[in-house]
């Protein structure tokens, strides 16, 4: 058989406007699950390579390497089990007669077929060689598939008439389809229009039809004659490279969700300069920047402390010499926002915070759980219980967990969601309130995501940990604890707020203590139920995480949290202790043992507490040492025990791992001379309690037996 031609080929839908915020996912899916389908169809030569196609109103896919025929398939198939397929003479049935018909071979002799089991029983087998698929047949059912509004991300399913008068669906109407493999046209549809070779280009830069020549010029051929951009990665990045070169020398605000939004609104994008009056600076710059990036797609303009500029930058669609047309109709559009913006800050300025406060009552937090006036009254307390804890100011903190919220009820919040907290800050300053009551506001949020700062300030860290808390406690305790992938309270983001602020400005507070603290201000709410177990192990399964996400292996992270740690401002210390504890000769060797031991305490019914106060008393007899071994042993102890403890009380938790490897060899030397269960109970007593010291200082960083291999 000769071999199949291959070609690149080219598939693009034409649409109406796509919706921008699902441009790029709708442009990945659709080329991808186009791809998939064909190279199952073995429609593609090799490993498949392909580029995706995304502008606002269209979607394409270059694939290379292409068959035009895909191979012939050497096929085995059943055909009937023998018990059927021959008589009792053994000649063929008429079944089986019927059955090679069916499939498309009524010649074939029973002789031609395979007899072999089936797994159950004997069967007959046809081997045979599958003519491949064309790729104009494999195509059509691979576009009807990619198609389907069931594999495609769609936001919102649009329901629209053919010309015919069928009715479809799809993200948007589609207008064209483009499909070339090579320099052909393959004969295939969608959404009742047949495939050509001409597209349409920019809407007002081109004119007319762009043809297209050839599947490999597809991109270049848009962006010389039809003035599109149609990858959308290459279009993203030339907005920005125009962007930064606009900046002249200013901070350009541009995050990506922006940046995808508005790569997903252009085709030939072009950045201009726009002004807008000095006045509207007094106005918070958070204000004026969502405003420009919500209501308008703009770009604002910082200086290099940050402090925004009066300039900003629009990305057009449209490339001229003389855009003052644009520039000025676009200051005029973004003039009454920012005066709105104005507006509601010099309303919200003429109403202290605390005023606002009691009108919280109105605002209902959960129907189980009371108003947000009823929540801050208890995040109230909580910070001030939780401050001296962290060496905060108690009265700052429930002044700022009064305040905390106050702002959910002003203007500008009401707009702009995203500034509680931002505005509640400069609403605090206005008003006169302690600056860390006023930083507060704001930084009680934090962290907000993964990454984000924590709080700067002692009485922002107060409020923060009092919030989340009250919110890990109240909603747990309603039942409304994570399920699966759906958290709508975002328990996670609280615990993982709460575990960052402990670890890493180490504080040293319980956290079961926390919780507790936390449930008690839920006295008398009967729908309540005390969650603090099950919440404490919800946060040591966070920290699994976040300490695996910093590095650490999971026998480390294991070591350190099977002692159930309830303080976690020296958990990374332990952790790097382990570390190194675990790169020394002697550490395999101790792990082991150690994992012997425990086992030995556990079968004996045992507990290291019976046998140690943590402190390095020991219930071990002197006179009840009878082998070399175990005397040897009991006196290295005595001997690494004082210093243990001395480095423990130093927090010097790698020193005092360290210390324990000079236990190696009276360790390996007692479990080989020394019987444990000995038949005299009073000697066995005391090697078990002996084995119990040890176990103690073993363990008294972490349990190094999860070390063990």
């Amino acid at each position: 058989m000769t071999q199949a031609h291959q070609a690149t080929l080219l598939v693009e839908l034409l649409t109406e406007e796509l919706p921008p915020k699902a441009l790029a996912r709708l442009g990945d899916a659709f080329a991808s699950s186009l791809v998939e389908r064909l190279a199952a169809r073995d429609l593609i030569d090799g490993e498949p390579s392909f580029e995706s196609f995304a502008t606002p109103r269209r979607l394409g896919v270059v694939v290379k390497n292409v068959r035009e025929l895909a191979p012939e398939k050497q096929v085995r198939e059943k055909v009937l089990p023998v018990s059927v397929a021959l008589d009792a003479n053994g000649q063929p049935t008429a079944p089986l007669a019927k059955k090679l018909a069916a499939l498309g071979f009524p010649d074939v002799a029973v002789s031609d077929l395979e007899r072999a089991s089936d797994g159950k029983a004997e069967a007959f087998f046809l081997h045979y060689a599958a003519p491949g698929a064309t790729l104009a047949d494999g195509l059509q059912a691979a576009l009807d598939e990619a198609t389907s509004i069931n594999k495609l991300p769609i936001p919102k399913v649009m329901t629209y008439q053919r010309p015919d008068g069928a009715n479809v669906q799809f993200v948007r109407p589609v207008q064209r389809l483009t499909v070339l493999h090579g320099e052909k046209v393959v004969p295939v549809t969608a959404f009742g229009i047949d495939a050509g070779d001409t597209t349409l280009g920019h809407r007002f830069l081109s004119e007319g039809l762009v043809a297209i020549l050839h599947a490999e010029h597809y991109a270049a051929t848009l962006r010389t004659k039809g003035h599109v951009i149609a990858n959308f990665g290459e279009r993203k990045q030339t907005i920005r490279e125009q962007l930064l070169a606009q900046a002249d020398g200013d901070e350009v605000v541009m995050p990506e969700s922006l940046l995808d939004e508005v790569t997903s609104l252009v085709e030939w994008p072009v950045v201009y300069a726009c002004r807008f009056e000095d006045e509207f600076l007094q106005v918070p710059q958070e204000c004026l920047i969502l405003t420009m990036q919500t209501n308008q797609k703009y770009f604002a303009l910082t200086d290099q402390a940050g402090k925004l500029r009066s300039r900003f930058l629009i990305v057009s669609n449209i490339e001229t010499a003389t855009p003052g047309d644009i520039v000025e109709g676009n200051e005029r559009v973004v003039r009454p926002r920012l005066a709105d913006a104005k507006f509601f800050f010099e309303q919200d300025k003429k109403k202290p915070l605390a005023a606002r406060v009691p009108l919280l009552t109105n605002v209902v937090y959960h129907n189980k759980l009371g108003s947000q006036f009823k929540r801050v009254e208890r995040v109230e307390t909580l910070a001030r219980e939780i401050a001296p804890l962290a060496g905060a100011d108690a009265t700052l903190a429930a002044r700022a967990a009064h305040l905390a919220k106050a702002d959910l009820l002003t203007d500008m919040v009401g707009e702009f969601p995203e500034l509680q907290g931002t505005m509640g800050t400069y609403y605090a300053r206005h008003d006169g309130e302690h600056e860390e009551v006023a930083l507060a506001c704001a930084e009680h949020y934090q962290p907000r995501f993964s990454g984000d700062a924590l709080p700067s300030t002692p009485t922002g860290t107060v409020v923060a940990l009092a919030d989340k808390l009250e919110t890990l406690v109240g909603i747990w305790g309603i039942g409304l604890q994570p399920t699966g992938e759906k958290d709508p309270f975002a328990l996670r983001r609280h615990a993982l707020g709460v575990l960052r602020i402990l670890v890493e400005k180490q504080l040293p507070i319980d956290i079961v203590s926390l919780l507790r603290v936390a449930y008690a201000r839920f006295a008398g709410e009967s729908q309540v139920a005390d969650p603090v177990d099950a919440l404490y192990a919800f946060f040591m399964d966070r920290l699994r995480g976040l300490l695996r996400e910093r590095g650490y292996a999971a026998g480390e992270i294991d070591a350190v949290l099977s002692l159930n740690p309830t303080r976690l401002d020296d958990v990374v210390a332990r952790l790097d202790a382990v570390r190194e504890f675990a790169a020394l000769p002697e550490a395999s060797a101790l792990a082991a043992a150690n994992k012997r031991i425990s086992n030995i305490l556990k079968k004996s019914e045992v507990e290291t507490e019976s046998a140690a106060d943590g402190k390095g008393n020991r219930a071990v007899q002197i006179s009840l040492l009878v082998e070399e071994a175990e005397k040897v042993l009991n006196a290295q102890l005595d001997q690494v025990t004082p210093h243990v403890q001395s480095q423990l009380a130093q927090r010097d938790y790698t020193r005092a791992l360290s210390a324990l490897a000079a236990l190696r060899d009276p360790v390996d030397t007692f479990f080989n001379d020394v019987m444990v269960n000995a038949e005299d109970p009073a000697l066995r007593a005391n090697r078990l309690a002996l084995l119990g010291a040890l176990h103690s200082q073993m363990n008294c960083v972490a349990d190094i037996s999860k070390l063990a291999a």
